[in-house]
């Protein structure tokens, strides 16, 4: 990725549905005006999703992701099948196709119903109508069957695509308000001090993802930020002249920088900014403090949302099981998922323990604490997690409790 470019976790997701054959992939090139996807009248040419980055204008950075159909046969098919509907869990905004020239299916019917039980804006496309006229009569009974907004297509010869660029763009004005990470913490020109350790995790010439979105926040926010590391931390506070609005830390470092940041200075992590960010906040607090409830031979997930290179001393795979085993004198078992994978039974679990998630976009995160909550199984992330386990959580936590935002 290109440090330019907005990062895919921070995209609306909009995501294409449809039977094999039905132009998937001809709408996603239309949409772009690219030749993205490969289209063939070959049914099941495409296979695992299919994201593409764009400008959709005036929504702005998206993610489009074309999926296999829902058709599909066979026990590959159903493997398609089942990642299809794996992209679900992160659609910020449907597209259903259906083609004109064999109308309404189950197939149709079933994935609407599968979005709308994900609370998810859809838009219906009706393509093919270069082939077949769709009556007013048609519409009115694909509209009576699905009960979402249609507009008829031709993703080939490309009519109608500016009118579903412009029902897009309606659907994705009804999406809540986006979040901010820290800017609504803050008031225009506080100063806020973020602390980042350069070791030997820290990529090479660039700061990780969490840093530099949170800089660019406070930046298009107006509020000041000086870098600093931990070791300088102590003499840049007093360089200040005036106590910051905030301090901002790595998890990893949090005990060494709680101890030279004065109590009356809030200080928090990327970590935890991000699990009210990308999360639920109370829930991952409430997991944390399932760590004291856990017992020998309990088993114990370490999810992270991507894949990189294995440290020595890897966050995941090393230090918090070496952390939490310290923490509770137990005898545990670790398991670990990386990237896209996370299991969809939970129940065999007494911990989930996710990472902060930069990589995924908040209706992702959302999804994957919501199914660990409809199990019981408690589920907490890195920050939070290192936060409790230093003794620091309540210190932690507190700028971010309602009453301290901007209306305080």
């Amino acid at each position: 990725m290109s440090l330019l470019e907005t990062p895919r976790a921070e995209r609306l997701h909009i995501a294409i549905f449809g039977r094999r054959n039905v132009g998937k992939s001809s709408l996603i090139n239309a949409i772009t005006q690219q030749e993205i996807a490969t289209v063939s009248s070959i049914k099941g040419t495409t296979t695992d999703p299919v994201y593409k980055s764009m400008e959709l204008l005036p929504i702005g950075p998206v993610v489009l992701i074309d999926t296999a159909g829902l058709d599909d046969q066979g026990e590959l098919g159903q493997l398609r099948m089942e990642k299809t509907l794996d992209v679900l869990k992160k659609t910020d905004l449907a597209i259903v196709v259906i083609d004109a020239t064999e109308g309404m299916t189950k197939y149709e019917k079933e994935i609407v119903a599968k979005i709308r039980r994900e609370k998810t804006p859809i838009i219906g496309a009706i393509n093919k109508i270069d082939e077949t006229k769709v009556s007013v009569q048609d519409l009115s009974n694909y509209k009576e069957d699905l009960n979402i907004p249609l507009i008829p297509i031709s993703a080939q010869k490309g009519i109608g695509i500016e009118d579903l660029k412009r029902a897009l763009t309606s659907a994705s004005s009804l999406e809540k308000k986006p979040k901010k990470i820290v800017a609504d913490l803050l008031e225009p020109e506080d100063l806020v001090v973020l602390v980042v350790p350069i070791d030997e995790s820290a990529p090479k010439g660039r700061l990780i993802l969490p840093q530099q979105q949170v800089i660019r926040e406070l930046l298009d926010h107006g509020i000041v930020s000086v870098v600093t590391r931990e070791y300088t931390l102590s003499k840049t506070l007093e360089a200040l002249g005036h106590r910051p609005g905030l301090v901002i830390t790595d998890s990893q470092i949090f005990r060494q920088v709680s101890q030279d940041v004065p109590e009356d200075i809030p200080l928090t992590s990327f970590s935890i900014l991000f699990a009210r960010y990308k999360g639920d906040l109370d829930e991952l607090v409430k997991g944390a403090h399932a760590i004291e409830g856990l017992k020998d031979g309990d088993k114990i997930l370490i999810a992270e949302a991507c894949t990189h290179h294995k440290q020595d001393e890897d966050i995941g795979r090393v230090k918090i099981p070496r952390w939490i085993r310290e923490k509770t004198g137990k005898d545990l078992i670790f398991e670990f998922t990386g990237g896209g994978d996370f299991p969809n039974e939970l129940d065999e679990y007494a911990l989930a323990v996710h990472c902060g998630a930069c990589m995924l976009n908040p209706k992702a995160m959302e999804d994957r604490i919501q199914r660990a909550v409809k199990t019981r199984v408690p589920i907490v992330n890195y920050g939070v997690l290192i936060a409790y386990i230093q003794g620091i959580l309540n210190r932690a936590v507190k700028p971010l409790l309602p009453g301290r935002g901007k209306d305080r």
